[in-house]
C-alpha cells in the first residue's frame, strides 16, 4: 500500500452557521445572491438555509430595516478560511454593486448602509477569541435577527459556552427587535 493510499480519508468537517444581512438596495436579491456565492466556494456545502425575515434597525447607526437569514453549512475550511471567504463575498457583492463600505469608511453619526453582511455565528463547538474573529458570535445570545433564523433550522443547537440551546437563547431575550417573515411586514417600506 503506498504512503499516499495509507493516509487518505476524508477532511473533518464542521457544521457551521452564517448569519446574512442587507440593509442596501434590493435586500432581498443581496441575501439570495450571497448564499449562491457561498454554495460556490470549495469547501462549503450549504445544509439549509432557513426562511428570510425582516428585521428591525438595532442601534444609532442603522435606520433601515434589514432582512435576514441563516445558512446552515457543512465546510472542510478552517474557521479563519472560513471567516476570508465569507468577507471575500462581502466584499465582491458590495464592488458588483459599486457600494464598497468598510467600517474605516463609516463617518460617527451618519447611517449605515450594508449591501450584505455576513457572520460567522457558530462554528461547530468551536471557541474562537481572536482579534478579527470571536466564535461564537458575541452577539448571537442578545439578538433575535439572529435567533429567530436559528430557531426555524436548529432549535437544538447548544451554544458552546453558554450551554443554552437556540430555544433557551430565544426564550431568555429581554427586549427582542421585531422580526417578521419576509413580506409580511404590511407597509410601503417593507418591499423595497
Amino acid at each position: 500500500m503506498s504512503e499516499k493510499q495509507k493516509f487518505r480519508g476524508n477532511p473533518k468537517r464542521t457544521q457551521a452557521f452564517i448569519g446574512l444581512g442587507s440593509n442596501e438596495g434590493d435586500r432581498l436579491g443581496f441575501v439570495q445572491q450571497s448564499m449562491q456565492m457561498l454554495k460556490d466556494v470549495s469547501g462549503i456545502k450549504v445544509l439549509e438555509c432557513s426562511s428570510l425575515y425582516e428585521t428591525e434597525p438595532i442601534g444609532v447607526e442603522y435606520d433601515k430595516w434589514f432582512v435576514n437569514a441563516v445558512a446552515s453549512v457543512e465546510t472542510t475550511l478552517s474557521c479563519k478560511a472560513l471567516l476570508d471567504a465569507v468577507l471575500d463575498i462581502e466584499k465582491r457583492l458590495a464592488m458588483m454593486h459599486g457600494k464598497e463600505e468598510t467600517l474605516k469608511d463609516c463617518v460617527p453619526g451618519e447611517k449605515r448602509r450594508r449591501v450584505i453582511d455576513l457572520d460567522i455565528l457558530f462554528f461547530g463547538n468551536s471557541v474562537v477569541e481572536e482579534e478579527e474573529l470571536r466564535v461564537p458570535h458575541p452577539n448571537v445570545p442578545f439578538r433575535a435577527y439572529a435567533l429567530v433564523p436559528l430557531l426555524e433550522i436548529a432549535p437544538d443547537f447548544q451554544h458552546p459556552t453558554l450551554k443554552k440551546t437556540v430555544t433557551q437563547l430565544h426564550e431568555s431575550l429581554s427586549k427582542p427587535e421585531i422580526v417578521y417573515l419576509y413580506g409580511t411586514r404590511g407597509d410601503k417600506e417593507s418591499r423595497s
